[in-house]
Order: C-alpha cells, then structure tokens, then sequence
C-alpha cells in the first residue's frame, strides 16, 4: 500500500537547507508615519558620537519638526473633508433652483411662441436705456427706450414685436443696451434676463445650471431666483 507523505512545504526547504518564504510579510511603507519619526530619532541618540553629543536645540528642534508633519497631515485631512462637505451641500442648494427663475447675465434674450420677454439693467444714473434686438442674423428687429430716474435697476419688456408691430418668430435674439444721461453721454451697459432653472450639472469646478433657452450657466452667476 502506497503512504502518501504528509510533510509540509516549511519542512521541505528544511531538509534543502533553506528558509521558507514569509507569506506573512507585511508590505513595505512608501511614506513615513510619526512612529518612524520616533524610532529614527531613538537610533540616532543611540549611536550618536560621544565626543559631539546631539544638544537639546536639535531634539528640540526635530521634535518641532515632527508636530509640524503631523499637524500638516490633520490639516490636510480636514479640509479634504470639509471640501467634500461643501460639495454636497452645493449640489442641494443647486438642486433647490429646479423650477425657479433665476437672474443671470446674458447677451440672449429667448421669445416663445406667445408672450414677450423681459430683463434688467444696472442703469449708472438718470437717463434713457436703449435695447436694441438684433436676430441670428445680426438684423435690427426693434429697439426699446426705457427712463432711468435714478441709478439702480432697471426693467425692460419687449412684447415680441418688431418695430412695425409684427410678430415676429419665437427663438433667439441678441440684446444691447446702453445708457445715455442728462448731459447726452452714452454708456454701454451688461443685460441680465430671467430664465427657469431645468436641472444642474456638477462640474469638476462647480455647480452648474441648465436654463430652458440659454444653455448652461454656473451657479455664481445667480443674482437673483423667483
């Protein structure tokens, strides 16, 4: 009858006169913790010279070295949490805006099939606002004239009409507006309009809106939500 052996690997490399693999090796450390620190220093205060001996402004100072990493690395987990925090929360708020209008700066003004469109400018005093409309084709569709009285926001409404009263069709057009004041001095001014908030997009630097007819805007650009 055959005997199958039983001897283990460990007792095979004994009798080859070598040592076994450690299976159980841990995995060598590419960064140094505090307890290196530690050990690195006690090694170094047992085989200093004793003719120049370590002083106690050197311990003093590797110490000061050692609390320093050691309160980086806190610091750095911290804020790597606390950015992750405000991630978050940012998609919440952004979330929050779907289905309000919000006021952002745009050079676009979007028409529907029925109604007008409206938006604001920062006026920088009294005077008249003049919005011109252009359509994709840069062509004059009308110019509207609004009465700053004093400086502050100011509203304009176009009913979606061009300067015969046409109607005229829904989609895309440019505005311009400038200021012009008492003494006749003409200023170019930025346009904001309103738009509905269709959903948000997280960015890899940001919070972003997706608004029905002007594309996407970022979250900082918000002035205003109604």
């Amino acid at each position: 009858m055959t005997t199958v052996s039983t001897q283990t690997s460990q007792d095979v490399y004994s009798a080859l006169g070598l040592t076994a693999p450690n299976s159980n090796a841990s995995t060598r450390k590419s960064t140094l913790d505090q307890a290196d620190f530690l050990r690195l220093m006690t090694e170094q205060l047992q085989h200093q010279d004793p003719l120049k001996p370590m002083d106690n402004t050197q311990m003093v100072a590797q110490m000061a070295q050692m609390s320093t990493v050691q309160g980086i690395t806190d610091l750095n987990t911290t804020v790597q949490g606390f950015q992750e925090s405000m991630a978050s929360d940012q998609v919440l708020r952004g979330a929050a805006l779907v289905g309000h209008e919000v006021l952002v700066p745009s050079t676009k003004m979007v028409l529907g099939e029925e109604g007008g469109a409206s938006g604001v400018v920062a006026a920088p005093g009294a005077g008249i606002v003049n919005v011109t409309v252009t359509d994709a084709n840069g062509n004059t569709v009308t110019q509207l004239s609004v009465e700053a009285t004093a400086a502050g926001e100011t509203a304009f409404e176009w009913d979606g009409k061009d300067a015969n009263g046409n109607r005229v069709a829904a989609g895309d057009y440019t505005i311009a507006a400038t200021h012009t004041d008492t003494a006749g001095a003409e200023t170019k001014l930025s346009t904001y309009v309103q738009a509905p908030v269709e959903s948000v997009t997280v960015g890899s630097d940001g919070l972003y809106l997706n608004l029905k007819g002007l594309g996407t805007a970022p979250i900082d650009y918000v002035l205003r939500v109604s």
